[in-house]
């Protein structure tokens, strides 16, 4: 009987548990189950007590893939995300170029320097530096650009610039 009725159970269990691989696994222990059963006293429906004895070992088995999934997932640390975090290396690297940005930044003139941390640094516009320093416009541009040369060639001699 079960040998007759196995390609529409695993079609039945492949449904169920939605993995062909699984309806076989299934398939074969509904095997090993039914060749231990006794037929005393006879089984009347035996196409019903299949379909039922199958579709209890299915559940069984969605059961206990809930269960492994959930026990692996409870002790998976995070999946291999990479992490926003420099590395060590690249801390000390990015705290040396700093270093150097800073020293670069106090070899300029007082006004130079004044110039280029409000308008790169901290944000301001043009005008708004302007009005703050005293000073026109095009000394803003004139200020930015003596300190943007200045610091770009003290970077250069930086080997990890």
């Amino acid at each position: 009987m079960l040998i007759a009725e196995r390609s529409s159970l695993v079609r039945r269990l492949a449904r169920m548990l939605g993995s062909e691989p699984a309806a076989e696994d299934v398939a074969q222990s509904l095997y090993l189950k039914v060749q231990r059963i006794d037929d005393d006293p006879p089984i009347l429906n035996k196409r019903a007590f299949l379909n039922r004895l199958a579709t209890n070992l299915a559940t069984d088995w969605l059961r206990a893939e809930k269960r492994h999934d959930a026990l692996f997932e409870m002790f998976d640390p995070t999946p291999d995300v990479p992490s926003d975090t420099p590395s060590i290396d690249r801390q000390m690297l990015d705290s040396e170029r700093m270093r150097r940005f800073e020293a670069a930044l106090e070899e300029l003139p007082l006004r130079c320097r004044q110039v280029f941390v409000l308008r790169r640094i901290d944000g301001l516009t043009p005008g708004e530096v302007a009005a703050r320093l005293g000073i026109t416009v095009n000394a803003v541009a004139k200020h930015v650009r003596i300190a943007v040369r200045h610091c770009h060639a003290r970077m250069q001699d930086d080997p990890d610039a």
